[in-house]
């Protein structure tokens, strides 16, 4: 691919080629082929200002390239954080649990911010959320107990669904390292953590949608 592109170096304007184009739309987060407008050489790298085809978005966004010399470039990244991306979750989870999505949330941004350090943190916390949320839920004469309660002896006193449990204490395991300064669970990471969240929420959805179920249309 070879692309024309029109910009500018500290002395003069120039044409210059991209060998490839962003795949993504950072602002809508669609696959596109964006339209490049104008780029700025500055220590051997182009910065290329881009538009986003898409009738509904039309944003615009900066895509870094290095120069190789000969007019010719070679993508590297993109550096504009655009829109982040939320999450969305179930009414079921909603309702027991709002401080968990928002939680959630906010970590996620984070990690599409590259904080990859401190993602992870906020992941473990909105599980504690989530689980103390379910279990004042389950058990709301037992409220401040509960919420004094630290998470790991909170899952064995206060969840019963065994699906629930396992899963929700390995999240802890590794939310926990996410935490400390020595890892544990060296073979896992942040996206084992987010799969076990997954699976918690799983379970949990599927107890709640039984329950009711049952209760709509008794035997």
């Amino acid at each position: 691919m070879k692309i024309s592109v029109q910009g500018s170096n500290d002395s003069h304007n120039v044409q210059f080629y991209l060998t490839e184009l962003p795949d993504r739309c950072p602002y809508c987060h669609k696959s596109i082929r964006p339209t490049p407008l104008y780029g700025f050489l500055y220590n051997q790298r182009w910065a290329v200002l881009m538009n986003c085809p898409d009738k509904d978005c039309r944003e615009s966004f900066i895509a870094y390239y290095r120069s190789l010399g000969n007019q010719f470039t070679e993508y590297e990244f993109l550096t504009t954080v655009g829109k982040l991306r939320g999450r969305d979750f179930s009414d079921e989870i909603a309702k027991i649990s709002s401080g968990f999505i928002k939680i959630y949330n906010e970590a996620y941004a984070a990690e599409q911010q590259g904080l990859t350090e401190i993602c992870g943190v906020g992941y473990r916390k909105a599980l504690e959320f989530l689980i103390k949320d379910y279990a004042i839920k389950k058990h709301p004469t037992e409220k401040d107990k509960i919420e004094k309660k630290l998470l790991a002896p909170c899952i064995g006193d206060y969840v019963s669904d065994d699906r629930i449990k396992s899963v929700a204490k390995r999240a802890v395991w590794l939310g926990n390292d996410e935490t400390h300064y020595i890892r544990k669970w060296e073979g896992k990471n942040i996206a084992d953590l987010k799969k076990l969240i997954d699976l918690t929420l799983h379970w949990i959805e599927a107890e709640v949608l039984t329950e009711s179920f049952s209760d709509e249309m008794p035997d």
